[in-house]
């Protein structure tokens, strides 16, 4: 039996009072959840299969740059034997190319950090559990932070709802970020919609971080 249609669906949640729009604030930050070789590496266990999220997300970061605005970066490492991943290392066996500081845990070129940009290293989902994102937003004074980087349905989702969580207003970019399969990707990005985040196309994203540029 099949469910409703996109648009049915979509009437559905706005009847409940899911989906309204936060109004994006004037002290953004931007985030790249790591955009490591892992996912577009062919040889790589979570390879993708597609890299379009990878150039969009190079097109929001040089936007960034030129807005001035804060940019971090993140990147998965686990200590020997995954002592410090816990029931998450145990649970997804591709995470063991994440053990020390291994070649297909390294940030690919098109989104490399310049000496200035923070970067940090975690062990879960989130850009925020167990590192100190959250303190360095709230030092800089950021209102906003906009979301680039893999995968929707995992980092990506988790650091929107930390992000929402700890008093930010989320802003995930619609083709910056991506997933193995369309499926997740998609209703991932419906639910962080009607639930959690600002879901923007690029070209939005680049204008209002223009328009923060030049105020």
């Amino acid at each position: 039996m099949s469910g409703p249609g996109q648009g049915e669906l979509a009437e559905n949640y706005a009847a409940a009072g899911f989906g309204r729009a936060l109004e994006l604030g004037r002290r953004p930050a931007l985030v790249l959840v790591d955009l490591v070789e892992a996912y577009f590496n062919p040889e790589a266990e979570f390879y993708m299969g597609d890299d379009a999220c990878l150039a969009s997300a190079s097109a929001v970061l040089h936007a960034a740059r030129d807005a001035g605005v804060p940019i971090i970066h993140t990147k998965v490492s686990f200590a020997a034997g995954g002592v410090d991943g816990g029931p998450f290392f145990r649970k997804i066996k591709g995470l063991a190319q994440f053990v020390g500081d291994t070649p297909l845990g390294a940030l690919r070129p098109e989104v490399a950090p310049l000496p200035n940009e923070i970067v940090i290293t975690k062990q879960y989902a989130s850009a925020f559990f167990g590192t100190t994102l959250s303190s360095t937003l709230t030092g800089l004074g950021v209102d906003t932070l906009i979301i680039v980087g893999v995968s929707t349905s995992g980092c990506i989702r988790a650091t929107a709802v930390d992000t929402i969580q700890h008093g930010f207003v989320p802003v995930v970019v619609r083709q910056a970020v991506g997933d193995r399969n369309p499926g997740p990707h998609e209703a991932n990005l419906f639910d962080m919609q009607a639930k959690y985040a600002e879901v923007l196309d690029e070209d939005a994203v680049k204008a209002y971080l223009a328009k923060v540029g030049s105020a």
